[in-house]
């Protein structure tokens, strides 16, 4: 049985009444046509109030992104760089607000929650310098005859306005990778906020406000789905960055057909395990993997595929790091899991675990489900085609299955509709080559978890995963287009 963490004091943050936090457009905090009450999915008390924009304040912002798009190009790049430096330095002198919103309105660990902001504020750090690095080519013309005498020269200009669109799991990380690119290469962009949690993007809203960017080239403007839909409708809007489900942005993928769509979705992660690798360093690492956060992240550990002939040594080691993680309060310092999201996506992942369980797999430990809580859960005897193994669990729940041939393992990794980061853990140079060649992923973490990221690499997947990158300087090449001149005597 896994630890229990509760809570004895309410949150701090929690009060009888909530001044609504404002939304943000073009510039200026407003109030916007409505306020819904947030709450906690671990208490379901109310946490705080968010100001919720209409499809009229969407198209305000989208019109104020439009008309704002010529200053922001023309803005030097030491003075864009100065407005990214005010804004982390903003999110610094707000960091404990900003860690305890994220528990009480995400349900997310206090520990997991200063990691994502102090990424967010590395971000911001990384693209204050790449917005002084964005240069272009200079390209000889002369490798024909008429090209003589003459030069090109490439430079990159911003595509603007942007739609960014962020899901409930890392609220100011994901919008940060959307953010601080765009105010980097001198793009505008509206934000919408997810619905969950919409307070920490509010809280980021106020210190945007003060920033001293280009009045009108930034807007964050909570908001319905359907009240949402001019960021994908107005012709103004050039290009939409979007995180979320697989379902989600294939369909504006479709919908959005005329603008440019960088997508990054869901995914299953798997991670490969052979006889030579630290078992104890492997163990540690997926039950970190697996479980941070409840397992809400589209690089979580889901499928574990280990050599047969470590399989049984391998599954003792997880099982008892698994068990020695304390599920609980979010806000307890001791907790490493918390609640889902909200209690639908609680019961639709017990109910896979009881079908996998009635069709032949077996509970190694947890399954048991307390309102939002679901204790942390390891499959044993799974099948390839069970929901815990083909679709996106997302949910404190792994699978482990042995193999006996490598290049098996790394067929059932490919064995999916995702491809999005995988784990491998080997000191073989040769294995580790294959798999590089061999696995349909978009990044492959040698001797750790599909989980790890740095926030300046190239992140994205291939497959139902998604198109297109980010991380600082590869989302700066996705919001801007190449311009080429070329110069004749």
């Amino acid at each position: 049985m896994q630890k229990v963490a509760r809570r004895v004091e309410p949150p701090q943050g929690a009060s009888a009444e909530l001044k609504p936090l404002p939304l943000l457009i073009g510039g200026e905090l407003e109030s916007g046509s409505s306020v819904e009450d947030v709450r906690s999915p671990y208490t379901g008390e109310i946490v705080g109030r968010a100001c919720i924009g209409s499809a009229e304040d969407v198209r305000r912002a989208i019109h104020a992104a439009a008309g704002a798009a010529r200053a922001a190009r023309e803005m030097p790049s030491h003075a864009r760089a100065a407005v990214l430096e005010r804004i982390r330095a903003g999110l610094l002198s707000r960091r404990d607000r900003l860690v305890e919103l994220l528990a009480l309105e995400a349900g997310k660990p206090v520990s997991a929650g200063r990691l994502e902001v102090d990424r967010m504020l590395f971000v911001f750090d990384v693209a204050a310098e790449e917005s002084k690095r964005m240069g272009g080519e200079l390209l000889p013309l002369d490798l024909v005859a008429a090209g003589e005498r003459r030069w090109g020269l490439t430079r990159r200009f911003p595509i603007a306005p942007i739609a960014g669109i962020v899901p409930f799991n890392f609220p100011l990380l994901l919008t940060a990778h959307k953010l601080a690119p765009a105010i980097a290469c001198g793009a505008t962009i509206v934000m919408k906020p997810p619905p969950q949690d919409p307070l920490t993007s509010l809280l980021l809203a106020e210190v945007l406000a003060e920033s001293g960017y280009p009045a009108g080239g930034l807007s964050v403007v909570p908001c319905s789905v359907a009240d949402a839909a001019p960021l994908l409708d107005d012709p103004r809007v050039r290009m939409v960055s979007f995180t979320g489900s697989a379902r989600a942005g294939w369909a504006i993928r479709r919908q959005a057909s005329r603008m440019k769509v960088v997508l990054e979705l869901g995914g299953n992660a798997a991670v490969v395990v052979e006889p030579d690798a630290d078992l104890e360093h492997v163990a540690t690492r997926c039950a970190l993997g697996g479980y941070a956060y409840a397992g809400q992240s589209c690089i979580s550990v889901q499928r574990i595929l280990v050599h047969e002939d470590v399989h049984d040594e391998f599954v003792e080691r997880f099982t008892e790091r698994v068990e020695a993680l304390t599920a609980g309060d979010p806000l307890e310092e001791s907790t490493d899991v918390g609640p889902l999201i909200d209690e639908g996506s609680a019961q639709r992942a017990q109910t896979w675990i009881e079908e996998a369980v009635r069709d032949g797999a077996r509970l190694a430990t947890g399954g048991q489900r307390t309102g939002t809580m679901l204790q942390p859960t390891v499959l044993l005897d799974t099948r390839p085609d069970m929901k815990v193994n083909c679709e996106e669990v997302f949910a404190p729940v792994t699978t482990v299955r042995p193999y006996a041939r490598f290049d098996a393992a790394l067929e059932a990794v490919n064995d999916s509709p995702y491809g999005l980061q995988a784990g491998l853990f080997t000191r073989d140079i040769g294995r580790i080559w294959r798999a590089f060649e061999m696995l349909e992923v978009g990044g492959i973490v040698i001797n750790d978890i599909p989980g790890f990221r740095v926030d300046h690499m190239p992140y994205g997947g291939v497959k139902d995963s998604g198109q297109g990158r980010e991380g600082v300087r590869y989302a700066m090449e996705e919001m801007t287009e190449i311009r080429l001149l070329t110069l004749a005597p």
